[in-house]
């Protein structure tokens, strides 16, 4: 069996590509990085360490080799001749690739192959129908048609925390990743063409618009609420913030919100979505990985628009009756940080009324505009984190009075 890993970086190799390969594929990786592409077709093997504050563990993944990206001819035949397929270019290089999956595609479909199911490792909302949109955009109408049959293009939620590698992690070897021990990877069972495949720690799950939220609005929320604490207290790493009592308090609780939040809206039982966030706190700890609250808060565009983790588990905590106090805090976090990052900007709640507007599309009469300009508000006068703690518990009370 043969599987295509488009992607050779963090979570392709440290995460897709070992599952592939762990589940007895040979794992081409097609990557445009020539000194990736060169030492993995080169050692046709690499190793992924598992960190945790207790140590590591090394295990090397084998039976892998790859292509240049570039190299249009050989990466149109490794996708033409593959049983899976899976991406993790990053969502703003999906583009780029499309030209290379169709020229793949045609000639497949000129070989009677079965259906084709590519796993879309990216954190990007409906990355099934983008993914989708792209390539349909590059295909005739009959073509099309085929393409409908015979590719299942699969949504999944990425929960593997990897970091960016650094000199010392990679500790002698460049192609060596390091990573979390968490290993699941739900993916959308409905949009399997054919058979599913029997990928070891793969979960195929419906609905799964249930996992993809479950992902951004209690994993990628919290985890950005703690950077954004963590910066405004001049932290560097996500392990330093997380391990102070009030930024725990406070991710926990916005946490816990959009928990209940998903649970509502899905109606799953809400006790394991509550264990998945007890987890979650434990596994930012890992002092190991090294992850930094720049990394994890950055691209604050994205991160605070409409859709995303803030304001969508924001959104969606109003829509069930949940008050997401705590959730504003990690905004209004986020929005200082924002107005910080760009020299043209000052802070000052006008601009935070602006900021909330042009990137989060949210209107100056809109309630959650008014809670998040509360709570930033404490930041710009400087207040401590237990002061802030203190009055978004008074602000929660307050909601909650006449309900229970």
């Amino acid at each position: 069996m043969k599987a295509v890993m488009y992607g050779g970086g963090n979570i392709g190799r440290g995460f897709i590509g070992a599952l592939f390969s762990q589940s007895a594929y040979e794992v081409t990786f097609i990557d445009v990085d020539e000194h990736v592409v060169a030492a993995l077709s080169k050692e046709q093997r690499y190793p992924v360490r598992f960190v945790s504050n207790e140590g590591y563990e090394d295990v090397w993944i084998e039976g892998v080799t790859a292509v240049l990206g570039n190299d249009s001819e050989a990466t149109s035949n490794a996708i033409a001749n593959c049983d899976i397929m899976a991406t993790a270019v990053g969502s703003r290089a999906l583009k780029y690739i499309v030209p290379n999956i169709v020229r793949g595609l045609r000639q497949r479909w000129t070989m009677a192959k079965p259906p084709l199911n590519i796993i879309i490792c990216e954190n990007l909302l409906n990355a099934d129908k983008i993914l989708g949109k792209l390539i349909k955009d590059q295909l005739t109408a009959e073509e099309q048609i085929i393409f409908d049959k015979s590719v299942g293009l699969i949504e999944a939620s990425i929960g593997r925390m990897v970091p960016v590698q650094t000199a010392e992690m990679q500790d002698g070897n460049p192609l060596r990743v390091c990573v979390e021990k968490y290993g699941f990877l739900p993916t959308d069972k409905a949009a399997f063409k054919g058979s599913i495949p029997h990928i070891k720690n793969m979960v195929p799950f419906e609905p799964f618009d249930f996992y993809i939220k479950r992902k951004l609005y209690v994993h990628n929320m919290g985890h950005a609420t703690c950077a954004y604490l963590g910066d405004y207290l001049g932290l560097d790493y996500i392990y330093q913030a997380i391990n102070l009592a009030d930024i725990r308090i406070i991710v926990q609780n916005a946490m816990q919100d959009s928990a209940m939040a998903l649970s509502e809206k899905y109606d799953m039982p809400l006790n394991p979505v509550l264990l998945h966030v007890e987890d979650l706190l434990s596994r930012f700890n890992n002092a190991a990985l090294g992850d930094t609250c720049k990394r994890v808060g950055g691209d604050l565009e994205r991160k605070l628009s409409a859709d995303d983790r803030m304001i969508g588990s924001a959104r969606l905590s109003l829509e069930q009756g949940i008050m997401p106090v705590y959730i504003a805090v990690g905004i209004a976090a986020g929005v200082r940080r924002l107005i910080e990052e760009r020299s043209d900007l000052k802070q000052s709640e006008e601009t935070a009324v602006q900021i909330l507007h042009q990137v989060s599309e949210l209107s100056q009469d809109d309630p959650l505009t008014g809670l998040v300009i509360e709570m930033y508000r404490l930041f710009i006068e400087g207040k401590t984190l237990a002061e802030i703690r203190s009055k978004a518990v008074q602000v929660k009370a307050e909601s909650l009075h006449g309900i229970i």
